[in-house]
């Protein structure tokens, strides 16, 4: 329960600090479809760093497959 809440709260900050460096970095005047293209990368980021913790979370050495039985 603690290490899904602890996650959930590192995607929040990572989407939210993302979002937050391309509005800043974004030309001054924002139209619709700049924060759009906002939220999109930093769901994206967000998404990828859920990915990666946890992939590198588990203790199988093989992920993405699994040996069949004979």
């Amino acid at each position: 329960m603690r290490r899904g809440f602890v996650l959930a709260l590192a995607v929040t900050l990572v989407f939210a600090a993302v979002a937050a460096l391309m509005a800043k970095v974004l030309p001054a005047p924002l139209k619709d479809s700049d924060y759009l293209v906002i939220g999109s990368v930093a769901t994206l980021v967000a998404l990828l760093v859920l990915f990666f913790a946890l992939i590198s979370s588990t203790k199988s050495s093989n992920v993405f497959f699994k040996r069949r039985r004979k």
